[in-house]
């Protein structure tokens, strides 16, 4: 299957002023229209599709969620039409869709604190993170960048179940990952080009589901049919797309109208 949409791959800052904003994302999501013309700020502003947010706030909620769901038309249908989404899930399919819009924080939750979790003992200090940005983010940003950027990054981490705690030492740990919120993720990389395998990414590692962890996961999801045999791993998709994988799985399990 020929991928329409791309992973994001130049580094930026535009999490300092856009986080996690998972409520927000749910109503962008019931607004915007895919496939349509961008989305308006200023009629969201007066609509009201965040509450009573001021115009400034709205033109940077519009901006950054139109990068991280409307670039993927496809997927904004189906959450769209995702209205029994569990908070839980609702969390985990935020922090996917920011991973594929900015690369520090993909880099951050899918490399970066894995390799914290194997460390000992498992746990992360707000120093460490301002150094890890100042080796891993742009060299033209200054001290004071780095500082905003890894404290943004620990509390989205926080809102995303990656990290507990909201002093230092933090301690790693991994978010609940329901069986539907899995299938999307498969059926939404299968049309996105991306760093690493549907076996080994850092969308999948973020979140705990690597090597027979994960594989014991995939044998028990009823959109796949996933078998290994040795080196030879077969998906054995059961629908064609993320939007019939929807038609399919979720209404069939009542979790969406």
């Amino acid at each position: 299957m020929p991928s329409r949409f791309s992973e994001t791959t130049d580094v930026h800052s535009r999490l300092i002023k856009c986080p996690l904003v998972i409520e927000e994302s749910r109503a962008f999501w019931e607004k915007v229209v895919p496939d349509g013309q961008p989305p308006n700020a200023q009629e969201a502003f007066e609509q009201y599709w965040f509450g009573a947010k001021s115009l400034p706030w709205v033109k940077e909620l519009t901006f950054n969620l139109q990068t991280r769901s409307v670039a993927f038309p496809e997927a904004l249908r189906v959450l769209q039409s995702w209205h029994t989404m569990m908070p839980e899930t609702r969390a985990i399919i935020c922090h996917w869709h920011l991973q594929l819009a900015d690369p520090l924080y993909r880099a951050f939750s899918g490399d970066f604190l894995v390799a914290r979790r194997a460390a000992a003992p498992p746990e992360l200090h707000r120093n460490t993170v301002i150094a890890w940005v100042a080796d891993n983010g742009r060299a033209s940003w200054t001290l004071p960048t780095r500082k905003q950027l890894a404290t943004r990054l620990l509390s989205v981490a926080l809102s995303a179940g990656l990290i507990a705690g909201r002093r230092d030492p933090r301690d790693l740990i991994f978010p609940r990952v329901r069986d539907e919120a899995l299938a999307y993720l498969l059926y939404l990389l299968r049309g996105v080009t991306f760093a690493g395998t549907l076996l080994d990414n850092p969308y999948l590692q973020s979140v705990g589901l690597e090597g027979s962890i994960l594989e014991s996961k995939l044998r028990k999801l009823p959109s796949l049919n996933f078998q290994r045999s040795g080196d030879v791993v077969e998906f054995g998709w059961q629908n064609p797309c993320l939007a019939t994988w929807a038609e399919s799985e979720l209404a069939s399990c009542g979790l969406a109208s």
